[in-house]
């Protein structure tokens, strides 16, 4: 993809942009400036929804032997075909039971491709791949994905690439393309190695099912302790041509920020280039998958795979901050909080779905931090569970994140109900109607702590017996 010979002047949006296309680490430093700069060049703004009440679609019935479908599960969307996106599922007994387990997209020639990576210390085999190939082709042409559900292919040394490698040649010898244009991804168990012969001996059957319409399958097929497929879908506008986008995920455990420990992969058939198509990914990254946790644990193997097909006729979009991409951008933002929060409501063993606003920080990262705190802690999470308005727990929570705070003017609420104000319980503090509110599935808490006017947003989940039956049982 080229530039025109005359690029238009680029609008103080679009220089924010390209410069969140530079390291991960340089862009959190400019990430509160840039959401600024980016709101200002989007003509309209609407708060994406994290329920999906209007789904036209139910979810596929979930695989025999499978755990309880959580209570907090949204349906599956209806999602249209993608065009220049095919998809497929088969069985390669990565699991004993009979399930899916294998899922692969093929791409139109000529797809970007973007991706945002675990931070963690110890990747994986298939994050290796991805990153490296991403970043030596430039995001150009990615032809094809390859997804499998019950081995993580995690510390394995040399043999887990070389595995991944060989999935990869396999792929590309029945696509015809190259290695490199071939992107990879793993889930379930760390420390085993992917047998990889599993995966080829199924791609001549995998090749002859790929279809168009096939989204809900590919959502089950990756899943492993998740209880229900998660997908999301959007329509934007860009110059005047209808774009689509569509997404997929998993994740239900080992959740927390940079990033969650899930595979998500979204499609969509405007044509951006891939440098645009990365500094979007970076930048949303950070409020909807960098913005949950379920367990404050990372993983090995995150990943967040964009691609756009160019397929729709809509014109090349070649920069991120383009006028011409406004709605696209909010509607992207939409899709992915979409699915990072449908991740959160199948935390495992999970029952209430918290959000967690934190006001009145010293700046955006502390109060992300504060926030982060109140998620994560246990005593927090299991107040949560036992329908337990104990904003002492709270407080505990805030006051040891390490954050600048005013403890004479901290003040938290639950919901609309104020349960403590400038430091001290709320004279209209009413315990019967805190318990009430608290039997709610959903609930928000907020936090202001008196220092400044930044703040940060922030969703989590209850811990529950559950939880620890779920992950005390999981290779049983």
């Amino acid at each position: 993809m080229s530039r025109k010979p005359a690029a238009p002047k680029k609008s103080p949006a679009g220089k924010a942009l390209e410069a969140a296309a530079k390291p991960v680490e340089a862009l959190e430093r400019a990430l509160d400036p840039l959401a600024t700069a980016l709101k200002r060049a989007t003509t309209k703004k609407t708060e994406p929804q994290p329920k999906k009440a209007a789904a036209e679609a139910a979810a596929p019935k979930p695989a025999k032997n499978a755990m309880p479908v959580s209570p907090l599960a949204v349906p599956f969307p209806k999602i249209p075909p993608i065009a220049g996106v095919q998809l497929a599922t088969g069985r390669a007994g990565f699991y004993k039971q009979d399930r899916e387990d294998l899922m692969v997209m093929r791409f139109a020639r000529g797809t970007s491709g973007a991706g945002v990576f675990t931070r963690h210390g110890i990747g994986s085999a298939p994050v290796d791949w991805c990153r490296k190939h991403l970043e030596m082709t430039k995001g150009a042409d990615v032809r094809a994905l390859v997804v499998n559900a019950g081995c993580a292919n995690a510390f394995t040394g040399k043999p887990g690439a070389d595995a991944v490698r060989r999935v990869a040649s396999a792929v590309a010898k029945r696509f015809d393309c190259r290695q490199r244009d071939v992107m990879v991804a793993s889930t379930g168990v760390i420390g085993v190695l992917l047998d990889d012969t599993k995966i080829a001996q199924r791609l001549p059957d995998v090749e002859t099912r790929l279809t168009d319409d096939g989204w809900a399958g590919a959502a089950q097929a990756i899943m492993t302790t998740d209880t229900f497929p998660k997908g999301a879908y959007a329509e934007a506008v860009i110059d005047g041509e209808k774009v689509r986008i569509a997404g997929i995920c998993k994740g239900s455990g080992m959740i927390a920020p940079d990033m969650a420990t899930m595979l998500a992969f979204v499609a969509t058939d405007a044509a951006i280039s891939p440098t645009a198509l990365q500094t979007l990914a970076n930048l949303y990254t950070r409020n909807t998958f960098n913005a949950i946790t379920v367990d404050g644990d990372r993983s090995t193997n995150d990943t967040l795979l964009l691609f756009a097909t160019g397929q729709s006729g809509a014109p090349n979009i070649t920069r991120a901050g383009d006028r011409r991409l406004a709605d696209f951008r909010e509607k992207l933002e939409a899709v992915l909080q979409d699915l990072a929060l449908q991740l959160v409501r199948d935390g495992e063993g999970a029952g209430k779905f918290v959000k967690v606003t934190v006001t009145g920080a010293e700046s955006s990262a502390s109060a992300r931090k504060i926030a982060r705190t109140i998620c994560e802690s246990p005593l927090v999470k299991t107040a949560f569970a036992g329908e337990d308005a104990n904003w002492g727990r709270i407080v505990m929570a805030v006051g040891r994140a390490d954050e600048p705070i005013d403890r004479d003017r901290v003040s938290v609420k639950f919901g609309p109900l104020v349960a403590a104000q400038d430091g001290l319980i709320a004279p209209t503090y009413d315990e019967a109607k805190m318990s009430a509110y608290m039997k709610n599935q959903e609930l928000e808490v907020s936090v202001d702590v008196g220092v400044g006017r930044a703040s940060a947003t922030m969703w989590t989940c209850d811990l529950t017996k559950q939880y620890v039956a779920i992950n005390g049982d999981y290779r049983s």
